[in-house]
């Protein structure tokens, strides 16, 4: 089959090359790869950035989703034919987290979706909903499970308002699941494009905050100065100083990316100083969101087929993993980064 994999770090260096098909042991299923979707974290993988002691090679990304073609012995989930996307941590299955059960995220503790096959534990698997394309599904895992589990960190109520930052995966699928839940969705980026795009999909405020860098205060203002619910903190140090200032007392930051590094990044305003009082003044809750357990995917999966949500993004080749990882680190996308395999 053909994979691409990392056997030394840097974009430019992402191989097309052969590895066996992998053949499925007791209790474990074997996908064929349609479609996967690329995450900040897989650009991170790949430069050698998030881990630079991974150990290689290592097949990246975590998320795709495919059809069954074999199962293993003692294999009762799945049959040949079934439709599914892999889980991102393959160990959580339910509950709350633990060291234990965040250790085997797909492309990085193991190798990940980007191949023709892959072999996965059947508990690692979960059924896609049927209304959406194989492409639509990859994007699901990790951005659309990480938004899902933000939203559910706020407890947020109809009518309730959300910030997100950029028009990223996670921050599309927070503003679609958002609004299936009644909410009022405000956005910042730094293209007035990609928020008109952003309006299509029920954004109700956006802000180009490289016209206008205080957005926090804008925040204030769309609330009367109460305030946002629940900010989608995506960027980090970069960006989380304003968002103390935009959240209302009692509100909650779900940080969930870390664009901005320790300094400024793609879309985001430059590092401030944290204004730790701010935390104990507005008694904010401050909670940090790494993906979720299988069970919280299947959750989500309900809702985005009650909703009838469809995910956003552009579709590329199976050729060009290096170009889609390109204009990922450029910022130049909306939504997912997609690849149909094969």
């Amino acid at each position: 089959m053909r994979v691409w994999q990392i056997s030394s770090f840097g974009i430019d260096k992402l191989e097309f090359t052969e590895r066996p098909t992998p053949v499925p042991g007791p209790g474990e299923a074997l996908v064929k790869i349609h479609a996967i979707s690329f995450n900040y974290r897989d650009l991170m993988v790949v430069k050698g950035t998030y881990n630079p002691k991974l150990k290689l090679p290592r097949i990246p990304c975590s998320d795709g989703a495919g059809e069954v073609i074999a199962v293993g012995d003692g294999v009762s989930l799945w049959k040949a034919g079934d439709r599914v996307a892999g889980i991102f941590m393959q160990n959580w299955i339910d509950g709350p987290p633990t060291p234990e059960k965040t250790k085997g995220a797909l492309g990085g503790d193991m190798d990940g979706m980007l191949a023709e096959y892959v072999v996965l534990h059947e508990k690692g698997l979960v059924e896609v909903p049927e209304h959406l394309s194989y492409q639509e599904a990859a994007t699901l895992p990790c951005a659309a499970v990480t938004a899902w589990n933000a939203l559910a960190a706020a407890d947020l109520k109809p009518g309730g308002t959300v910030l997100i930052q950029g028009t990223g995966g996670v921050s599309l699928f927070t503003l679609q699941l958002a609004r299936l839940r009644g909410a009022r969705v405000l956005g910042v980026s730094s293209s007035d494009e990609k928020l008109e795009r952003a309006q299509e999909l029920g954004l109700d405020a956006g802000l180009n905050y490289k016209t206008t860098p205080d957005w926090a205060r804008w925040a204030m203002d769309e609330t009367d100065g109460e305030g946002v619910d629940l900010i989608v903190e995506v960027g980090g140090v970069g960006t989380l100083a304003r968002s103390l200032k935009a959240v209302k007392m009692g509100g909650t930051i779900a940080q969930v990316g870390v664009l901005t590094g320790s300094g400024s990044g793609p879309g985001l305003a430059p590092t401030e100083a944290l204004p730790v009082s701010l935390i104990l003044h507005k008694q904010v809750r401050l909670r940090g969101i790494y993906v979720g357990s299988r069970q919280d995917f299947r959750d989500m999966n309900k809702a985005v087929s009650l909703g009838n949500l469809r995910p956003v993004g552009e579709d590329f080749p199976w050729t060009h993993a290096r170009e889609v990882l390109a204009r990922m680190e450029n910022g130049a996308h909306f939504g997912k980064l997609v690849m149909s395999v094969g």
